[in-house]
C-alpha cells in the first residue's frame, strides 16, 4: 500500500492542471473583492505601502538609537515647556496627541452621517476634523521652531547623539506632511458635500455616483491611518 501511495499520490487541482490550476487557486477569493470600489481598494493599497515606509523610518530610528555610543537626548527635557515658571515635560506633545485623537472621533462621526446622507452634519464634522488637523500642524510647526532656535539640526544637537535631529525631522516631518495633505483634501471634500455635489451627481473631481458618499469613507480610512501612525511615533519617539 505504501508503494501504491508513492506511485499514485493524490494530486490537488493545482498540480493536475499546472499553471492554470495555480492561477485558479490564487483567484479563488475574487468574489470577496468584486463589490469593493476602485477608490477604496486603491486607498488600502496606498495605506499598505505607507505602512512599510513608516515602519522603515521607525526601525531605522530604533537601530540608530540602540547602536549609538553617545547618550540619546532625554525627550522629557527636550520637549518640555516653561509655563508660568514651571518646567512641564511633554505638555505640548500631550496636547497634540489629544487633538489628533479627537479629530479621529469627529471623522468617524462624519463617515456615519455620510452613510445617512446627511450632508450638513457630514460637511460640518469634516471641517471640524480639518480644523483639528490644522491645529496639530500648527503646534508641530511651533515645536520645530522651538527646537531649531535651541540648536537642533539634522546633523547635530546640543543634548547628545547627532542622529536625534535627523530622526526627529524625518519622522515628524513625513507624518506632518500627511496631516497637511489630509487637511487640504478634507476641506475640498467637505465643500463638495456642503454644495450637494454627491446628492445631485454633479461632475467634478472626487465626485462619485449620485447619492454615494463613499469618498467620505475613503477620507476616513486615510485620516484614521494618520492618527494610528502618530500613536506609534508618540510611543517610540517621545515616551521611549
Amino acid at each position: 500500500m505504501a508503494e501504491t501511495a508513492l506511485t499514485n499520490p493524490e494530486k490537488s487541482p493545482a498540480q493536475s492542471a499546472g499553471w492554470k490550476g495555480i492561477a485558479a487557486d490564487w483567484s479563488s477569493d475574487q468574489r470577496a473583492f468584486k463589490n469593493v470600489s476602485w477608490g477604496k481598494a486603491m486607498m488600502w493599497i496606498f495605506l499598505l505601502s505607507d505602512t512599510f515606509i513608516f515602519s522603515c523610518f521607525l526601525l531605522s530610528y530604533m537601530t540608530a538609537r540602540m547602536s549609538t555610543t553617545v547618550p540619546w537626548p532625554n525627550p522629557s527635557e527636550v520637549f518640555a515647556l516653561e509655563i508660568a515658571g514651571h518646567h512641564i515635560p511633554l505638555i505640548l506633545i500631550a496636547i497634540m496627541t489629544f487633538v489628533l485623537i479627537s479629530s479621529s472621533g469627529t471623522m468617524a462621526m462624519a463617515v456615519n452621517f455620510g452613510y445617512r446622507r446627511d450632508r450638513v452634519k457630514t460637511a460640518v464634522l469634516m471641517l471640524v476634523t480639518a480644523a483639528l488637523g490644522a491645529t496639530f500642524v500648527g503646534m508641530q510647526a511651533f515645536e520645530w521652531t522651538k527646537l531649531i532656535m535651541e540648536g537642533v539640526r539634522p546633523w547635530e544637537n546640543p543634548w547628545g547623539a547627532a542622529q536625534f535631529g535627523s530622526s526627529f525631522f524625518m519622522i515628524t516631518g513625513f507624518h506632518g506632511t500627511h496631516v497637511t495633505f489630509g487637511v487640504i483634501f478634507l476641506v475640498a471634500i467637505a465643500r463638495k458635500v456642503w454644495r450637494g455635489d454627491f446628492d445631485h451627481g454633479r461632475r467634478g473631481f472626487f465626485t462619485s455616483r449620485k447619492g454615494n458618499y463613499e469618498i467620505v469613507e475613503i477620507m476616513g480610512l486615510y485620516w484614521h491611518f494618520v492618527d494610528l501612525v502618530w500613536v506609534f511615533i508618540f510611543a517610540f519617539f517621545y515616551l521611549w
